[in-house]
Protein backbone atom coordinates (compact mmCIF):
# COMPACT_ATOMS: atom_id res chain seq x y z
CA UNK A 1 0.00 0.00 0.00
CA UNK A 2 1.21 3.06 -1.07
CA UNK A 3 1.81 5.77 2.29
CA UNK A 4 1.28 8.92 2.02
CA UNK A 5 4.36 11.38 2.22
CA UNK A 6 3.01 14.91 2.50
CA UNK A 7 5.10 16.02 4.55
CA UNK A 8 6.21 19.15 3.34
CA UNK A 9 10.16 17.95 3.45
CA UNK A 10 12.49 17.85 0.34
CA UNK A 11 9.26 18.64 -1.86
CA UNK A 12 9.93 18.83 -5.51
CA UNK A 13 7.41 20.50 -8.24
CA UNK A 14 5.62 18.69 -10.20
CA UNK A 15 2.88 18.93 -13.12
CA UNK A 16 0.25 16.89 -14.02
CA UNK A 17 -2.23 16.80 -16.66
CA UNK A 18 -5.87 15.67 -16.50
CA UNK A 19 -8.44 14.80 -19.51
CA UNK A 20 -11.95 13.42 -19.09
CA UNK A 21 -14.25 12.93 -21.69
CA UNK A 22 -16.80 10.21 -20.28
CA UNK A 23 -18.77 10.75 -17.66
CA UNK A 24 -19.35 7.99 -14.75
CA UNK A 25 -20.56 7.09 -11.11
CA UNK A 26 -19.41 10.31 -9.63
CA UNK A 27 -20.95 12.34 -12.02
CA UNK A 28 -19.92 14.57 -15.01
CA UNK A 29 -16.27 14.89 -16.43
CA UNK A 30 -16.22 18.00 -14.11
CA UNK A 31 -17.40 16.09 -11.10
CA UNK A 32 -14.72 13.36 -11.99
CA UNK A 33 -11.58 15.87 -12.52
CA UNK A 34 -12.21 17.32 -8.96
CA UNK A 35 -12.58 14.63 -7.49
CA UNK A 36 -9.70 13.64 -8.89
CA UNK A 37 -7.57 17.10 -7.86
CA UNK A 38 -9.52 16.30 -4.34
CA UNK A 39 -8.01 12.59 -4.15
CA UNK A 40 -4.42 13.81 -4.89
CA UNK A 41 -4.51 17.01 -3.09
CA UNK A 42 -5.43 15.51 0.29
CA UNK A 43 -2.70 12.62 0.48
CA UNK A 44 0.21 13.13 -1.83
CA UNK A 45 0.10 16.98 -2.94
CA UNK A 46 0.74 20.56 -1.23
CA UNK A 47 0.65 24.13 -3.20
CA UNK A 48 -1.83 23.18 -5.40
CA UNK A 49 -2.06 25.68 -8.58
CA UNK A 50 -4.78 24.74 -10.67
CA UNK A 51 -5.50 25.99 -14.78
CA UNK A 52 -8.73 26.41 -16.22
CA UNK A 53 -10.53 24.07 -17.99
CA UNK A 54 -10.76 23.90 -21.57
CA UNK A 55 -12.77 21.57 -23.93
CA UNK A 56 -10.61 20.13 -26.63
CA UNK A 57 -11.69 17.83 -29.45
CA UNK A 58 -10.99 14.47 -28.71
CA UNK A 59 -7.64 12.75 -30.11
CA UNK A 60 -6.95 11.29 -32.58
CA UNK A 61 -9.85 12.98 -33.61
CA UNK A 62 -13.50 11.83 -34.25
CA UNK A 63 -12.24 9.71 -31.44
CA UNK A 64 -15.29 10.19 -28.88
CA UNK A 65 -16.80 13.61 -27.47
CA UNK A 66 -14.91 16.33 -26.46
CA UNK A 67 -12.15 16.46 -24.05
CA UNK A 68 -12.45 18.85 -21.20
CA UNK A 69 -8.40 19.07 -19.55
CA UNK A 70 -6.68 20.86 -17.60
CA UNK A 71 -2.98 21.12 -15.84
CA UNK A 72 -2.10 21.60 -12.32
CA UNK A 73 1.40 22.79 -10.72
CA UNK A 74 1.89 21.39 -7.45
CA UNK A 75 4.70 20.46 -4.61
CA UNK A 76 5.20 16.92 -3.70
CA UNK A 77 7.48 14.53 -1.08
CA UNK A 78 6.90 11.50 -3.48
CA UNK A 79 9.27 10.41 -5.83
CA UNK A 80 8.24 10.13 -9.46
CA UNK A 81 7.29 6.55 -9.38
CA UNK A 82 5.57 6.92 -6.09
CA UNK A 83 3.74 9.76 -7.78
CA UNK A 84 2.95 7.49 -11.01
CA UNK A 85 1.66 4.72 -8.87
CA UNK A 86 -0.50 7.54 -6.48
CA UNK A 87 -2.01 8.53 -9.57
CA UNK A 88 -2.99 4.61 -10.95
CA UNK A 89 -4.75 4.15 -8.04
CA UNK A 90 -6.83 7.84 -7.90
CA UNK A 91 -7.41 6.38 -11.72
CA UNK A 92 -8.75 3.00 -10.74
CA UNK A 93 -10.76 4.57 -8.22
CA UNK A 94 -12.82 6.61 -10.47
CA UNK A 95 -13.38 3.80 -12.96
CA UNK A 96 -10.84 4.29 -15.12
CA UNK A 97 -9.92 1.47 -17.27
CA UNK A 98 -7.25 0.70 -19.76
CA UNK A 99 -8.50 -0.75 -22.75
CA UNK A 100 -8.09 1.11 -25.63
CA UNK A 101 -5.01 3.80 -26.36
CA UNK A 102 -6.35 7.55 -26.70
CA UNK A 103 -9.92 5.69 -26.12
CA UNK A 104 -12.57 7.77 -24.38
CA UNK A 105 -11.86 7.93 -20.47
CA UNK A 106 -13.81 8.57 -17.55
CA UNK A 107 -10.62 9.92 -16.19
CA UNK A 108 -6.62 10.50 -17.47
CA UNK A 109 -3.90 11.87 -15.60
CA UNK A 110 -0.68 12.04 -16.92
CA UNK A 111 2.86 13.23 -15.26
CA UNK A 112 4.30 15.42 -17.68
CA UNK A 113 7.07 16.59 -15.39
CA UNK A 114 8.93 16.29 -12.17
CA UNK A 115 11.19 18.83 -11.31
CA UNK A 116 12.93 18.19 -14.73
CA UNK A 117 14.07 15.12 -14.82
CA UNK A 118 14.56 13.31 -17.54
CA UNK A 119 14.10 9.58 -16.33
CA UNK A 120 14.84 7.01 -17.26
CA UNK A 121 17.53 7.81 -19.69
CA UNK A 122 17.76 10.79 -22.52
CA UNK A 123 18.21 7.86 -24.81
CA UNK A 124 14.54 6.15 -23.18
CA UNK A 125 13.10 9.62 -23.91
CA UNK A 126 14.22 10.08 -27.29
CA UNK A 127 12.72 6.74 -28.40
CA UNK A 128 9.34 7.53 -27.24
CA UNK A 129 9.90 10.69 -28.82
CA UNK A 130 10.25 10.10 -32.40
CA UNK A 131 8.21 6.37 -32.56
CA UNK A 132 6.16 7.04 -35.40
CA UNK A 133 2.43 8.00 -34.68
CA UNK A 134 0.88 4.44 -35.82
CA UNK A 135 3.20 2.93 -33.29
CA UNK A 136 2.42 4.83 -30.16
CA UNK A 137 -1.08 3.78 -31.08
CA UNK A 138 -0.65 0.36 -30.17
CA UNK A 139 2.30 0.69 -27.55
CA UNK A 140 2.81 1.30 -24.15
CA UNK A 141 6.24 1.96 -22.11
CA UNK A 142 6.55 -0.31 -19.95
CA UNK A 143 8.08 2.44 -16.77
CA UNK A 144 7.31 5.84 -16.49
CA UNK A 145 9.36 8.46 -18.96
CA UNK A 146 10.29 11.82 -17.87
CA UNK A 147 9.48 14.79 -19.74
CA UNK A 148 6.21 13.33 -21.05
CA UNK A 149 7.65 12.31 -24.50
CA UNK A 150 4.26 13.88 -26.41
CA UNK A 151 3.88 17.55 -24.49
CA UNK A 152 5.50 19.40 -27.14
CA UNK A 153 2.56 17.77 -29.19
CA UNK A 154 -0.23 18.53 -27.32
CA UNK A 155 -1.48 22.22 -27.50
CA UNK A 156 -4.82 20.83 -25.25
CA UNK A 157 -1.46 19.98 -22.53
CA UNK A 158 0.55 23.34 -23.56
CA UNK A 159 -2.32 25.74 -23.10
CA UNK A 160 -3.53 25.37 -19.45
CA UNK A 161 0.10 24.45 -18.64
CA UNK A 162 1.16 27.75 -19.67
CA UNK A 163 -1.66 29.17 -17.42
CA UNK A 164 0.02 27.63 -14.50
CA UNK A 165 3.40 27.61 -15.53
CA UNK A 166 3.99 30.90 -18.16
CA UNK A 167 7.71 29.96 -17.37
CA UNK A 168 7.98 26.70 -17.98
CA UNK A 169 11.02 25.31 -19.54
CA UNK A 170 11.19 21.66 -21.47
CA UNK A 171 13.76 19.74 -19.88
CA UNK A 172 14.92 18.69 -23.00
CA UNK A 173 14.71 21.10 -25.64
CA UNK A 174 15.17 24.00 -23.47
CA UNK A 175 12.51 25.76 -25.09
CA UNK A 176 9.87 27.82 -23.17
CA UNK A 177 6.29 27.28 -23.28
CA UNK A 178 5.38 30.71 -25.79
CA UNK A 179 7.76 28.96 -28.40
CA UNK A 180 6.43 25.58 -28.18
CA UNK A 181 2.84 26.64 -28.57
CA UNK A 182 4.01 28.98 -31.18
CA UNK A 183 5.02 25.75 -33.05
CA UNK A 184 1.60 24.39 -33.16
CA UNK A 185 -0.62 24.68 -35.65
CA UNK A 186 -3.37 27.47 -34.90
CA UNK A 187 -5.75 25.85 -36.45
CA UNK A 188 -5.31 23.13 -33.90
CA UNK A 189 -5.02 26.21 -31.27
CA UNK A 190 -8.51 27.71 -32.11
CA UNK A 191 -10.27 24.39 -31.05
CA UNK A 192 -8.87 24.75 -27.24
CA UNK A 193 -11.69 26.49 -25.66
CA UNK A 194 -11.18 28.01 -22.42
CA UNK A 195 -14.75 27.07 -20.49
CA UNK A 196 -13.91 27.73 -16.61
CA UNK A 197 -11.88 30.09 -14.55
CA UNK A 198 -9.11 28.90 -12.80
Amino acid sequence: MLQAKNDRTNQKTVYLAFGANECGQFGHVFDIIYLSYTLLHKKYLTKVEYSPFYQTPSFPAGNGPDYVNSVIKAKTSLSPNELLAAIHVVENRLGRTRDQRWGPRIIDIDLLDYDGHILPSLETYRHWREMPLELQKTTWPEGLILPHPRIQDRGFVLIPLQAVAPDWVHPVTDEGIDTLIGNIDPQELQKIVQISDG
